[in-house]
């Protein structure tokens, strides 16, 4: 009974394990929403609040 336990545990980690492996659809494309400077996310190719100016430049 206890082995029967033990081997559901380690399936269900093994389970676990794969799904946190798994990427997120859009998830580099969100990084790169973000300032640079301060992290905030950006709308649009404007200015961020913090001062810093579009993509790699500021």
């Amino acid at each position: 009974m206890i082995v029967k336990i033990v081997v559901l545990f380690l399936v269900a980690m093994g389970v676990m394990a794969m799904f946190g492996k798994l990427r997120v659809p859009g998830a580099d494309r969100l990084a790169q929403a973000r300032c640079p400077k301060c992290g905030r996310f950006r709308i649009g190719k404007g200015q961020c609040p913090c001062g810093h100016i579009g993509k790699g430049k500021g």
